[in-house]
């Protein structure tokens, strides 16, 4: 039950209430960015690699431009205007403005003002004999009676409750605008992991457009040397087995490809029926990771800016939760005339004015507040942790890439060794079997090895450009501040 305080008249509130708005107050525990974990000095996989206290306030950059891909750059820059995904978290920022705003105008007065005419006639009936008979008429005065009154209400902030909503709402927007960062981040990594494994896609394509026209010409052979009686027919099978099963694998390019093509479209945010990504030579660029780089390597995570400003929040609700053991006090004043002539509204004698201070305080509400309290303090908590798991996981982010990046390059090596290998004992295979020295079993073992060797290197390049993009994630960007440089290209048919 809420049991409202006395009215006082308008002698008594200069006398008190100044000094209960001079000792206005915060709830609210002093506020303290939550401790994380124990931060290295540096990161395992990478020494020369440093770390730093979480922060977005550094300009993460185009770092798709490392990539040197005009075409990639022009569809990274449609992501943070026509994403939807992206466009719906930017909704959500400004509305999380707009609360700041209002619960912002709870620490000044609000005004009211309302205004009404009237128009009566006062009736009076009389009979009247005629020739005809009985008939009445009415007559009276007709009265105007017009009114204006102006109200004003304002409750100070004596708890702190009215300023820590405040600073809550303006934390959630400050988390907000961290999601909204972490949103286009994420949209963006898509779209250049996704766009990098199209044109890996593009590449094996070509690879097994010109391994079709190698194994047609195969079994052209073979089937002249069946037909001069030099082979068995088992060995026009065997060629014609290894042509199919590779036209069978160019097919299925073409169904991976349109299905990056859609996502790419819809990450743009434009109808995958309408969106093309025409081919176009593999020249792969693989970013050169530097062996050090600045110290602020984290301070862009925009989810780790979000998750403590969710912390700030949590703590500021703390304080509005324990405002509310004591007593909402309302100062309130209103002003009102009125006249039966309307140009004389503001110069009537009957006027009414007013001045008021009321209160009202929650006597018993069986722990009630107590327990919303406690939930508050709960929930603070759960930001904490949610803060450190973020911290932990953006740490391991960064470890797990540093590493990829690092093995990838040592693989991607050895793959090209490989691949000139495997093309070598190709040649000597089929030269060998022109002259008649093996079966064609050697041959389809040759081939069979030099196939997988050229994709697996292609594959080996784009696992390469797919870990720089998730280290770029990891890092809230660009590793560098500097300009892009001529970057070391990559390419399988080295």
């Amino acid at each position: 039950m809420r049991a409202p305080l006395s009215r006082f008249s308008a002698l008594v509130i200069p006398g008190m209430a100044l000094p209960l708005v001079l000792a206005g107050c915060s709830m609210a525990p002093a506020y303290r960015p939550p401790a994380t974990v124990a931060i290295p000095p540096q990161f395992k996989e990478e020494p020369g690699w440093a770390v730093a206290t979480p922060s977005d306030a550094v300009a993460r950059g185009a770092w798709w431009d490392l990539f040197r891909d005009p075409v990639l750059d022009s569809l990274e820059q449609k992501v943070a205007v026509t994403n939807q995904n992206v466009a719906s978290y930017r909704a959500a920022y400004q509305a999380a403005r707009a609360l700041v705003q209002v619960q912002r105008s709870a620490l000044f007065p609000s005004l009211t003002a309302s205004a009404s005419g009237t128009r009566s006639q006062d009736f009076a009936g009389q009979n009247v004999t005629g020739g005809t008979g009985v008939s009445t008429t009415t007559t009276g005065a007709t009265v105007s009676r017009y009114s204006l009154s102006i109200g004003a209400s304002w409750e100070p902030d004596l708890w702190g409750r009215l300023g820590n909503t405040v600073n809550q709402a303006k934390a959630s927007a400050q988390a907000s605008e961290g999601d909204l960062a972490n949103a286009t981040l994420s949209a963006q990594g898509e779209l250049a992991t996704n766009y990098v494994q199209l044109r890996g896609i593009d590449a094996q394509r070509v690879l097994l457009d010109r391994t079709v026209a190698d194994y047609t010409r195969a079994l052209a052979i073979t089937t002249n040397k069946y037909k001069a009686g030099t082979v068995s027919h088992a060995d026009v099978f065997e060629a014609q087995t290894t042509l199919s099963n590779a036209q069978a694998t160019r097919a299925d390019l073409d169904r991976q490809r349109a299905v990056l093509e859609h996502a790419i479209a819809v990450l743009v945010g434009e109808n995958p029926s309408t969106f093309a990504l025409p081919a176009v030579d593999w020249q792969p660029v693989v970013p050169e990771i530097p062996a050090q780089v600045p110290a602020a390597l984290l301070q862009r995570r925009p989810d780790i800016a979000a998750a403590e400003r969710r912390v700030a929040a949590a703590n500021a609700n703390v304080g509005i939760q324990k405002a509310a053991y004591f007593p909402q006090v309302t100062l309130s004043s209103s002003v009102g005339t009125n006249s039966s002539v309307i140009g004389q509204l503001f110069q009537a004698a009957t006027s009414l004015w007013s001045l008021g201070l009321s209160g009202a305080m929650t006597l018993l509400d069986f722990g009630a507040r107590h327990g919303a309290v406690v939930q508050a303090r709960a929930q603070y908590d759960q930001t904490v942790a949610t803060y450190r798991q973020t911290v932990l996981a953006a740490f391991q982010q960064v470890e797990d890439n540093l590493a990829g990046t690092r093995v990838l390059a040592q693989v991607a090596q050895r793959r090209a060794e490989a691949t000139v290998s495997a093309s070598q004992a190709e040649t000597i295979a089929n030269n060998q079997y022109r002259n008649g020295i093996v079966d064609y079993t050697s041959v389809i073992t040759a081939q069979t090895a030099a196939l997988s060797a050229r994709q697996t290197e292609i594959q080996s390049v784009i696992d390469r450009q797919t870990a720089a993009i998730a280290l770029a994630q990891a890092v809230g960007g660009r590793w560098s501040d500097q300009p892009p440089a001529a970057a070391t290209g990559a390419s399988a048919q080295e």
